[in-house]
């Protein structure tokens, strides 16, 4: 485990500023940056101390300076010779301690000298002359608990999720409440180690009573085994799945926008056709007595006053969207709905009409569409006959009263098809929510983790006559954390985020990302970060993150320590598959 929150209280002002870690003396200041003299950046290299390296005026070196009424901590973002010393460096140049080198630091935050409390913003700038020193790692290590504003030393549970340097002599360790509390998200570019990262925090996390969710889009994260896990699978998973149970996620978790979004009516007829039938299905699942032998409902040269009576009476529930009915009779229904309005029999006729048989034609397109959309693969765990099969949203419910620490739900073997793995994670998103609106997770607050969280979020299906969205994690991001839903977002392309929910989320964890518009994205979403400190972003090393956010206004790099389960997650290996076999030239 990490260091307790009570730790701090074993530095002073004076302990952290060490004489062997003195870099050299402040020489011009600006609203948002220092200059200082540095007097071993000509040195050939850095030194160590304490066991770990200090480079003494190297770029992304965290530092502080000795002001007059507190402490400050800043990062160098430039080493550079004025001018005139910068012909003095030759190409045999090996190192000397005369050069007259200059760095720019980027200042970050305020030290108070009594509790070494930290705040973002600057309390009082420093003056001519202020000391400067590299920060230790051991003090960079407790910055999460020295930031804590409400002064709670109470809490012990904490994730050790990493260090400061490759070194691994200065543990990081973050409480739970920081790190999930108001939503979290873990960026970065593929070969950057977000799965290891991901990885880690859910190792840390099982260690005590969590209630974690892990929507698993591709498989890799199935080597956790523990008697506290539980791995569930929606159609066939592509891996191995003997310690999985398959699932199936029942037709009556939809509700009619996922209906729409699933079969796409187009057109002015469809659409409307399609929502009729819909009611209509609603009424006949309610009110028995009103289906044919077939179980639908008939408006053919029928009169419309029962009809009508029926509906009046079950009105609040027939318009409920989330109100169940028989999805596999919609063909069957659309034909019904394709009469004309009504019969010849006076002004204010009292059936409907015949058979309308261009409006039918117009519906065909649509029927083939819910005819192999019903019976595609890629909606087996939704529409198959394996009815044996355990009831996802029923495991969701045991879930939350088990001991079970982790659900990780597969959805590797969803097809892309018919935008399936979209909605079917969106029906997901939205039961989680619905049974935190219900209060289910008052007392034991859940974590969904949703991996390649761009494929889910963000999406919409449909033209501008039936537009759905598929909003369930947006909502979660935006009102969950008041009712113990929280939610982790992993994704190696920030850009298809929607900025919106990227805005919610309190902790960002960025790896290496290397594209201009998801460094944009992180810059606007998180206004803790400028582009000083996002510069660093492409050139963070494998496993190694920035974490920025409402809690951690003061940027930290560390490097995230290797998960003992490892997410698997490599691609082909050409050097084994494509090896002749030894008998061939």
């Amino acid at each position: 485990m990490g260091k307790s929150a009570k730790e701090p209280e074993d530095f002073s002002s004076k302990g952290i500023l060490r004489p062997e870690l003195r870099l050299g003396v402040v020489s011009s200041i600006t609203a948002s940056l220092v200059r200082v003299n540095l007097k071993d950046a000509g040195a050939s290299s850095g030194e160590h101390f304490s066991g770990g390296r200090y480079g003494k005026g190297e770029v992304g070196e965290f530092v502080l300076i000795e002001g007059q009424q507190n402490l400050l901590m800043g990062r160098i973002v430039e080493v550079r010779l004025p001018e005139r010393e910068r012909h003095s460096i030759g190409q045999d140049y090996a190192g000397s301690s005369q050069l007259d080198a200059i760095g720019n630091i980027q200042l970050l935050g305020s030290i108070s000298m009594n509790t070494l409390q930290i705040s973002a913003g600057v309390d009082a700038y420093p003056r001519l002359g202020d000391r400067v020193y590299s920060a230790p790692h051991q003090f960079l290590a407790l910055i999460p608990a020295l930031m804590d504003s409400t002064g709670n030393d109470t809490e012990p549970l904490r994730l050790e999720i990493g260090s400061v340097n490759v070194a691994h002599e200065s543990k990081v360790s973050i409480t739970p409440g920081k790190l999930f509390g108001r939503h979290c998200a873990i960026l970065g570019a593929t070969g950057g180690g977000k799965s290891w990262t991901t990885a880690r925090i859910i190792e840390e996390s099982i260690k005590y009573n969590a209630k974690i969710i892990l929507l698993d889009a591709t498989g890799e994260y199935r080597g956790f085994s523990d008697s506290t896990i539980e791995h569930y699978h929606l159609a066939d998973p592509v891996e191995n799945a003997a310690n999985s149970t398959p699932c199936n996620l029942p037709p009556t978790s939809f509700q009619e926008s996922d209906f729409i979004a699933m079969f796409e009516p187009s057109g002015k007829v469809q659409g409307p056709k399609l929502k009729e039938a819909i009611r209509s299905l609603r009424l006949v699942s309610l009110e028995k007595s009103l289906a044919n032998n077939k179980g639908v409902l008939v408006k053919a040269n029928m009169l419309k006053k029962g009809i009508f009576d029926a509906e009046n009476g079950i009105a609040k529930k027939l318009d409920d969207p989330k109100e169940p009915f028989n999805v596999r009779l919609l063909p069957s229904q659309i034909r019904e709905e394709c009469v004309h309005p009504a019969g010849n029999y006076g002004k204010y006729p009292t059936k409907w009409g015949d058979y309308d048989e261009n409006s039918y034609n117009y519906c065909l397109s649509l029927l083939s569409r819910i005819n192999v959309v019903l019976t595609s693969p890629a909606y087996k765990c939704v529409f198959g006959s394996n009815s044996d099969n355990k009831s996802i949203a029923n495991a969701i419910d045991s879930f939350s009263k088990t001991n079970t620490r982790l659900m990780r739900i597969c959805l590797s073997g969803i097809l892309h098809e018919f935008s399936a793995r979209e909605i079917i994670a969106n029906v997901l998103g939205r039961y989680l929510l619905t049974k935190a609106r219900n209060g289910d997770f008052k007392n034991t607050p859940v974590v969904v983790i949703v991996d390649e969280a761009h494929s889910f979020l963000g999406r919409h299906i449909g033209t501008e006559d039936t537009y759905a969205r598929l909003d369930a994690f947006e909502l979660i991001a935006k009102e969950g954390r008041k009712y113990g839903l929280n939610i982790c977002l992993a994704t190696q392309r920030p850009r298809d985020i929607t900025e919106g929910v990227l805005s919610q989320m309190g902790t960002l964890i960025v790896h290496r990302l290397t594209n201009d518009r998801d460094r944009e994205i992180v810059e606007r979403a998180c206004g803790d970060i400028d582009r000083s400190a996002s510069a660093f972003l492409p050139n963070l090393k494998p496993g190694e993150v920035a974490i920025v956010g409402v809690d951690f206004p003061i940027p930290l790099t560390i490097q995230i320590e290797k998960p003992t389960v490892k997410p698997q997650s490599e691609g082909p290996n050409y050097q084994k598959h494509w090896r002749l076999p030894a008998n061939k030239s």
